[in-house]
């Protein structure tokens, strides 16, 4: 058989199994958007998805994907009319939930199971908690920023331990007061990052200068930075949907404007408080922003002149613009060689035990049930993708956007074949590694610095964003250039 008449007779696919009603049909198409949209669905590939499934399940359907939003109209070619549903919601990333309603959909489309039962199973993951309680996650968080804290921005053990408080403090906040409160969930970017700064500003103050401002503060924020968000964005922009990748890029960035404008507070809020402290941050910068000029005269004393017209005096003036460089530094804290062990920065070996971690970690805050085997992929996928970014990151120098790209390469070869090999979830086993690479690339970048600057941090967070796009789909086009054609729509970054 031809090409062409495979493609014919593919077009052609019929329904055996799925001899149900129109309605729950239509049921299921509705439930499994508000599947795809509550639990954190790659937002650029939504669409595609339910159009898959429409033309499977032979349902005349037309939809419509804007931000929090689903319109789905289902026609008659019959009676000629039509029904149009605004299904709205917003989510959260559940990487387990949403490895199921992949797998239901994958049996939908290849007909081993009815759209009735389907409907059935989805409303049940709908209806169904979280795995883990509130406690957990919150202790889940203390211990993703306090690996991050030395692992990306240079912290020591006890600054780690404070950015983790700070994470405990955010992650409670988020999961009980703002879910509550529609008043503080809107100023509660910046009341936490008043927090954070505050708290990393009065202990880096302290004479002993044992605790680093800014490796506390990028760290304790680090749960709440919109790095998914832009990069959703991102891949909508890069998949020619200018409505939604517009609206979310400019929602992500005033956001990072939010929380830079609490980080900038909560310093300056405790340098009220400490005049020493202001006042010493104030003669460093000055020191370090200063320019020295040499002037002076000068005359020839023996009277000779070696060439004739040159003049005999005069004077002169030189210029010295160059940065002083602050003893004992290191990314941003001051560590001077006297210091104790758990004062320092972790040693090299120490990433072989802190990335596996962060890793599961943060694949665990993400909601991915620790007993799958999917868990393992996720944490080996990550891992790769950190080496890749730290072994590029070696041989590339200030560029953030390509080192996150070659990172996002690696990420994305490794899902993709996964998924087309051993019949995976592409999306699930690739977000934990691509989630790694925008606090890497940050701390690459020098985005999150004591300034507190959001422009900076959003601007550093669309370049590392744009490299993982671009990585991403280069990935994807060259796993899927070969082989059969999918018939399903692809559930990938």
């Amino acid at each position: 058989m031809s090409y062409r008449q495979r493609r014919k007779e593919a077009q052609k696919i019929k329904i055996q199994f799925n001899v149900t009603s129109i309605l729950s049909r239509q049921k299921f198409i509705m439930k499994l958007a508000r599947c795809l949209m509550e639990f954190g669905a790659p937002s650029h590939r939504i669409e595609s998805q339910l159009v898959a499934a429409a033309r499977i399940l032979e349902v005349d359907a037309e939809f419509i994907h804007l931000p929090n939003l689903i319109i789905v109209c289902f026609g008659d070619p019959e009676t000629k009319t039509s029904e149009t549903h605004f299904l709205r919601c917003s989510g959260r990333l559940a990487l387990g939930s949403l490895h199921e309603v992949h797998q239901i959909y994958r049996r939908v489309v290849h007909d081993e199971m009815s759209a009735r039962e389907a409907t059935e199973e989805l409303v049940g993951i709908l209806e169904s908690k979280p795995i883990y309680g509130l406690w957990t996650r919150c202790f889940i968080a203390f211990w993703l920023s306090a690996l991050i804290c030395p692992l990306a921005f240079g912290g020591s053990l006890l600054d780690m331990f404070v950015a983790g408080f700070g994470a405990f403090v955010l992650s409670a906040l988020q999961l009980t007061v703002v879910t509550k409160s529609t008043l503080y969930a809107n100023v509660f970017e910046i009341t936490i990052g008043i927090f954070i700064s505050f708290l990393a500003r009065g202990l880096s103050s302290l004479h002993s200068q044992i605790f680093c401002y800014s490796a506390i503060s990028s760290a304790g924020i680090v749960g709440i930075l919109p790095g998914y968000l832009i990069l959703s964005s991102s891949l909508e922009l890069a998949s020619k949907n200018i409505l939604c990748g517009s609206v979310k890029m400019v929602y992500a960035l005033i956001y990072t404007l939010f929380l830079g404008f609490g980080l900038q507070i909560g310093s300056d809020f405790f340098l009220l408080f400490d005049a020493d402290t202001r006042h010493r941050l104030a003669s460093i910068n000055a020191a370090l922003s200063r320019t020295i000029i040499y002037t002076g005269n000068f005359a020839i004393d023996d009277g000779t002149l070696t060439r004739p017209g040159l003049p005999s005096h005069g004077s002169f003036t030189f210029t010295d613009g160059s940065v002083p460089s602050p003893m004992h530094m290191r990314d941003g804290c001051y560590r001077p060689p006297e210091f104790q062990w758990y004062l320092q920065p972790f040693p090299f070996w120490s990433q072989f035990i802190i990335v596996p971690l962060f890793s599961t970690l943060s694949s665990l805050g993400n909601l991915q049930p620790w007993r799958e085997f999917d868990l393992i992929v996720m944490v080996v996928i990550s891992c790769i993708s950190f080496a890749a970014n730290k072994a590029a990151n070696h041989f590339i120098f200030n560029r953030s956007d390509v080192v996150s790209a070659i990172g996002a390469f690696a990420v994305g070869l490794l899902g993709n074949i996964y998924s087309r090999m051993f019949g995976g979830t592409a999306f699930t086993v690739m977000v934990t590694g691509v989630l790694f690479l925008v606090p890497s690339g940050l701390s690459q970048a020098g985005a999150i610095t004591a300034s507190g600057n959001g422009i900076d941090i959003g601007s550093a967070m669309i370049a590392v964003t744009i490299g993982i796009t671009v990585g991403l789909f280069m990935s994807q086009a060259l796993v899927y250039m070969f082989g059969t054609r999918k018939n399903a729509a692809m559930f990938s970054f």
